[in-house]
């Protein structure tokens, strides 16, 4: 492990020399991530982009990408652009990246089943807002907004997402 890894722990996500409060997928943690489980996949994720509402924040960090009207993300194992960001309109199974809450005001991209998609593996593992303190995710790891905006100013090319086998069925 490097210092620019995030570590998930069974208390929150260690980074930057402290412990982030996080929500993770209702699914608990999983080895055999699928499509539509709502589990977090065990593993090292590398990060790979961040997204951001322009219209509501300011850049969050200078390699991150606006998030424009009409981008989506495609959640479609019988798709060609499984697990790629595509642009409206589209046809297949897809999740705005442009909602109309504030979960993904920040999005920060990690390489799980990117960039070259097993269908049915499961689609896009992100970082972004949370809910409320306490509520799960689709698989996704999520943090209060402030604690977000931080630590997309924190991470570096080198980071990671560490999510130990160990809590598997938490």
């Amino acid at each position: 492990m490097t210092c620019w890894d995030m570590v998930l722990t069974p208390m929150g996500l260690r980074f930057a020399g402290r412990i982030w409060p996080c929500t993770i997928g209702r699914g608990s943690v999983r080895i055999d991530k699928r499509e539509g489980d709502g589990a977090t996949p065990a593993g090292e994720h590398r990060i790979v982009g961040m997204l951001y509402r322009p219209d509501r924040i300011a850049r969050p960090a200078d390699w991150a990408l606006p998030i424009r009207p009409g981008d989506l993300w495609s959640d479609d194992p019988g798709c060609e652009d499984y697990n790629l960001m595509v642009r409206a309109p589209y046809t297949g199974s897809h999740e705005r990246l442009r909602r109309g809450d504030r979960l993904y005001d920040i999005v920060i991209l990690t390489d799980w089943n990117w960039p070259f998609a097993e269908r049915g593996r499961g689609s896009a593992i992100f970082l972004h807002r949370w809910r409320r303190p306490g509520y799960a995710t689709e698989g996704c790891v999520a943090f209060r907004p402030d604690h977000l905006s931080r630590i997309a100013a924190l991470i570096r090319y080198e980071t990671r997402l560490i999510v130990p086998e160990g809590l598997v069925g938490r």
